[in-house]
């Protein structure tokens, strides 16, 4: 505990704010809480170290490693190895701190990958690196449960994600499906799901919360084969799924910025529907050219499931009420899609309507909670609507002139009455 902190407590105590009884509690529950809470700089070097001490071995086996016979070689191909197992073991049997698991876990991770490598090298072993990946993540994923580390989980997400976009997208002779991407995103989400439940406005949270959508995102177009034009469909069920993942009552009291299912989830979604918001798009994505009986499919459909079911629970815990556009905006498209596919301007003009109104709402949520940020994405979503519409519509320079002009104002006047109203806001604040 810092001289600073008893230093105040000392002048609470003289000033007789508190008694000496409750300065000494307060100084031991916090004492306590020190102690049980990790070091997050030394986990940070921990784990740091670890990763320079095994690329440092690497290092020196490489330099002398065609002299090595093939023995030799397969012997310190495992010392690594059985150094993480042992230290990894240790840490588990001796429930050792947090620095201490992190840093054996990542080691030992490393570990298995440079192993499976090496002995693959040494015994000329052929291979794809979507094997060698899928090896790796398989022997490693039981670690994060077992250590409970965050960095391992980190790595697992890392990886699985690699692997995925290897098997569906960088493989050109045999592009296959990464259906196995999906089972390790299952296994990962109750350990997401724990941390979700214990401290949610933890910085692991937060890095989780941005790295599961992103890692879907990249994912989602390893699943996209011979139907490419489904695949505009299955983007934005997802972004509409991360949306309402975002708004389930267990982010209710998460910063926005901390919210990465909301974020992206709302990103996705404006930019897809505003690409739709173009009469080419329609041309293009017409239903006669799916064949439905393949895994794009499949997965449209599994994702609009889950996504209802995520949208259904949302509503059961908060309300109808609490419902916003941006929930359901996947849905409507989904409506317009099958409903007006065929009707020429009309699936265009709804989808613009939609658009324009998704800004509104925005402007509507930042006006009301008075955020800034909000506000502005909502004026800058009505703003790119009103440009797009600039080249594939006959106006005059001089009226596309106007509308600029016009745009420039609303920003200007609307933040200046936000940030005049919040001044008064406060006054009368003080004033009480």
């Amino acid at each position: 505990m810092s001289s600073k902190f008893n230093k105040e407590l000392q002048v609470l105590i003289r000033d007789k704010v508190i008694s000496p009884e409750l300065a000494d509690k307060i100084e031991r529950y916090y004492a306590t809480k020190n102690i049980e809470r990790p070091n997050r700089l030394f986990m940070i070097f921990g784990v740091f170290g670890a990763l320079l001490i095994g690329s440092g071995i690497i290092l020196m086996l490489a330099h002398n490693w065609d002299d090595f016979t093939r023995l030799t070689k397969t012997i310190l191909a495992f010392i690594p190895l059985i150094i993480g197992q042992i230290l990894t073991g240790y840490s588990v049997l001796k429930n050792k701190s947090v620095t201490w698991k992190e840093a054996s876990g990542t080691f030992l991770f490393f570990s298995v990958g440079a192993a499976i490598s090496l002995v693959s090298q040494i015994y000329n072993i052929p291979g794809k690196l979507s094997s060698f990946l899928l090896t790796w993540i398989v022997l490693c994923l039981p670690l994060l449960y077992v250590l409970r580390s965050h960095v391992i989980t980190l790595l697992s997400i890392v990886l699985s994600t690699y692997y995925a976009v290897e098997l569906g997208f960088w493989n050109h002779w045999s592009i296959k499906v990464p259906w196995l991407y999906i089972i390790f995103m299952i296994a990962i989400i109750p350990y997401y799901y724990r941390l979700l439940t214990k401290n949610i406005s933890s910085n692991a949270v937060t890095i989780f919360n941005w790295l599961l959508p992103m890692s879907g995102t990249i994912a989602l177009g390893a699943f996209v084969g011979a139907s490419d034009d489904l695949g505009f469909i299955m983007y934005i069920i997802l972004f509409g799924l991360f949306y309402n993942i975002g708004k389930l009552p267990v982010f209710a009291e998460t910063r926005t910025a901390r919210n990465g299912f909301l974020i992206i989830g709302s990103l996705g979604t404006v930019v897809l529907l505003m690409i739709f918001t173009f009469q080419l798009m329609w041309d293009e994505l017409l239903p006669g050219r799916f064949v439905y009986d393949n895994q794009e499919m499949y997965i449209t459909l599994g994702l609009l499931v889950v996504s209802i079911l995520v949208f259904g629970y949302t509503i059961f815990k908060k309300g109808i009420k609490t419902i916003t556009l941006f929930q359901v905006a996947f849905m409507v498209f989904i409506g317009v899609y099958a409903i007006f596919f065929a009707s020429g301007i009309l699936p265009v003009i709804i989808i613009n309507i939609l658009v324009f109104a998704l800004g509104i709402s925005a402007i509507k949520i930042g006006a009301n909670k008075f955020n800034f940020a909000i506000l502005n994405y909502g004026l800058l979503i009505v703003s790119i609507l009103i440009i797009c519409r600039f080249f594939d519509t006959d106006m005059s320079f001089i009226l596309r002139g106007i509308l600029f002009i016009a745009v420039g104002v609303g920003f200007f006047l609307t933040n200046y009455i936000m940030l005049k109203q919040q001044g008064s806001n406060n006054q009368k604040n003080r004033k009480r």
